[in-house]
């Protein structure tokens, strides 16, 4: 459980909370990572291979970003960003916390 601690306090360095009646709420294990700014997003992706030695060079990031993965063209002319987003799996922190405990990446 340890590990899953660590993980948490990495993201929640790196990655803000969010307000919610005047109150900050801390990100969590399942929060979506989709939510938050990208700048934190990629700070903390970049630490966390750092610190717990995991390649994120394979993962299939068009899983949790579809429509920055979409080809222009098409979202120009063809698709709604609705769409294309109601397709998408949310990319949580435990995925980050479940991947450290074993050394690579287990999802997409």
């Amino acid at each position: 459980m340890a590990i899953t601690e660590d993980v948490l306090s990495l993201f929640r360095q790196e990655i803000p909370g969010y307000l919610e009646n005047w109150k900050e709420v801390p990100l969590r294990l399942d929060s979506d990572l989709f939510d938050y700014p990208r700048d934190d997003l990629k700070d903390a992706l970049d630490k966390f291979q750092r610190e717990f030695n995991v390649s994120l060079e394979g993962v299939d990031w068009s899983l949790y970003f579809p429509w920055e993965y979409t080809p222009l063209l098409k979202r120009w002319f063809t698709l709604k960003r609705e769409e294309v987003e109601a397709s998408r799996i949310p990319l949580t922190v435990r995925m980050f916390a479940e991947s450290a405990a074993v050394g690579k990446w287990l999802f997409g």
